[in-house]
């Protein structure tokens, strides 16, 4: 069966931060659902909550998992809330995970700190979209700078959001996944805080760093991520056969 693919996007962003991945894989042959969590893209107007963005990304894996083995890809806050789903006690149908920039525990002082900088970006007359258009100007691609903000900016859902994060226990989820796992990180990613512990833990993982990277590991170096998504559906299809 072929293996399909499910997409989680990031905090304020939205399905359209993965265009890229998204046309690879259809090229490849792999059928990939990218979805929009409460709060955000398409879903801008609802309010973000745990049990929501769990029920959505749910949906997608368990539809996914009627048709073949599913590869399911988080990046930042969508990798944090992928490590928990995957991790449950009761584990969910995926067969391999991809989580990306999100080796951080979401709690204490660094949580505080993003907080706090995010509503002072969001207290800016235009909630600091000039800052991060030229932020994204100069560090994305041509071939993916539209696509991060082509489902609009999640601003009023951001601080909900990553409020809720805190309750997450990252470290006991880690513990139960028992499929294969990589952990890909830009090499100045401000969230590898804690990539080694999670490393440490995660029983089947494997740490990718990719050079001269950002946070936007996946719009930032496409090809790349892309190449890394290769790796772990031919890991699944293999295991499958």
């Amino acid at each position: 069966m072929t293996v399909q693919v499910v997409l989680v996007h990031g905090i304020r962003t939205s399905a359209t931060m993965w265009r890229a991945q998204v046309a690879h894989l259809r090229d490849r042959g792999n059928p990939v659902t990218a979805v929009d969590l409460p709060g955000h893209g398409t879903r801008r107007g609802e309010d973000f909550t745990l049990d929501e963005a769990f029920a959505t990304i749910d949906r997608a894996v368990q539809d996914a998992a009627t048709r073949g083995p599913v590869l399911l890809v988080g990046h930042s806050m969508g990798g944090l809330l992928c490590i928990d789903y995957v991790g449950r006690e009761e584990p969910p149908p995926v067969a391999a995970f991809v989580a990306a920039s999100c080796t951080s525990i979401p709690r204490g002082v660094g949580l505080a700190a993003y907080r706090f900088l995010a509503r002072r970006f969001d207290s800016l007359p235009d909630r600091g979209l000039g800052l991060t258009n030229r932020v994204l100007d100069r560090t994305l691609p041509p071939e993916t700078r539209p696509d991060f903000g082509a489902g609009g900016y999640a601003f009023d859902a951001q601080d909900t959001a990553l409020a809720s994060l805190s309750v997450l226990d990252l470290l006991a989820a880690l513990r139960r996944i028992d499929v294969p796992l990589w952990f890909v990180n830009g090499q100045w990613d401000q969230l590898r805080v804690n990539e080694r512990l999670f490393v440490s833990i995660a029983k089947d993982a494997e740490l990718i760093v990719v050079p001269r990277t950002t946070h936007l590991v996946t719009a930032m170096r496409p090809r790349v991520f892309n190449a890394l998504l290769d790796v772990a559906l031919t890991t699944v299809e293999t295991s499958t056969c």
